[in-house]
């Protein structure tokens, strides 16, 4: 009886929270339409920056437990390149809601702050809470894998690649990425494996023929291995004109940063 009695107060107790828990998000989406879709969404923030935050901090004041609102005030403070200041506003939306914004925290460190050693140990953690999911279009291990590219430890970057492009080849046809393929090859590049880093560049053009960053790298690649002159000029003359139609890296992000690797011409 006692057991029965202990089951039937759990599950009351189990249901009681739920509603609670559904009132508080109904009251904190109500927030962010107001505040944010109805306010700061209303001024462009890169020109009118006190308005937009002015907004987030008047629904700040509603419920300061919003992890969206911190992430509205912390997103263009990077856009603009004041790292420091945009990133004690996304500790704050980590604080609250860790599984959705922890990532991006990761992500922001990776790209936009370059803090590697930083980025290595949110996008660890979050492996090990949350799985190897994905944020902006890559895995975890991808941007992993870049901040070891940017921090000269070629050798466990190029693992990461191996593993990341073998992981979309072998179980995600169609979804193979140029972008991954280019770093896989750049880590070539670094380690002197010059053919195995143009066999790499090779099936990135083949998915995104224009890609004018390796092309350029193709180029060293062959210039090292001092074979194929002509095609080196030739690849040479196409990449830099497709640079000048554009034709980079294609991350969403390359408006606000430039990527690794990514040649400026």
């Amino acid at each position: 009886m006692k057991n029965i009695i202990l089951i039937i107060l759990v599950s009351i107790s189990q249901f009681l929270y739920a509603q609670i828990d559904s009132e508080i998000k109904k009251k904190q989406e109500a927030i962010i339409t107001e505040y944010v879709t109805n306010c700061a969404e209303g001024h462009h923030y890169s020109i009118m920056m006190d308005e937009w935050q002015s907004c987030l901090d008047e629904g700040l004041k509603k419920d300061s437990t919003i992890a969206a609102l911190w992430q509205q005030k912390a997103m263009p403070y990077f856009k603009a390149r004041k790292y420091e200041v945009g990133m004690q506003f996304i500790d704050k939306a980590v604080q609250y809601d860790a599984q959705r914004y922890q990532p991006y925290r990761a992500f922001i460190k990776c790209i936009f702050s370059k803090s590697y050693r930083d980025a290595i140990n949110d996008f660890e953690d979050c492996i090990k809470k949350y799985g190897n999911n994905y944020v902006m279009d890559h895995t975890y291990k991808f941007y992993t894998g870049l901040c070891y590219l940017q921090l000269n430890e070629y050798e466990k970057a190029e693992k990461i690649f191996k593993e990341y492009n073998e992981d979309l080849f072998n179980n995600r046809k169609g979804l193979e990425h140029p972008t991954a393929l280019f770093y896989h090859g750049i880590t070539k590049y670094e380690l002197r494996k010059w053919e195995e880093a143009i066999i790499l560049f090779d099936k990135a053009l083949k998915i995104y023929p224009n890609f004018s960053d390796v092309k350029f790298y193709k180029v060293v690649c062959l210039s090292r291995l001092r074979i194929n002159e002509e095609e080196a000029r030739r690849l040479f003359t196409s990449a830099r004109e497709d640079a000048k139609l554009g034709f980079t890296i294609n991350e969403d992000n390359t408006i606000y940063e430039r990527y690794p690797y990514q040649i400026r011409w």
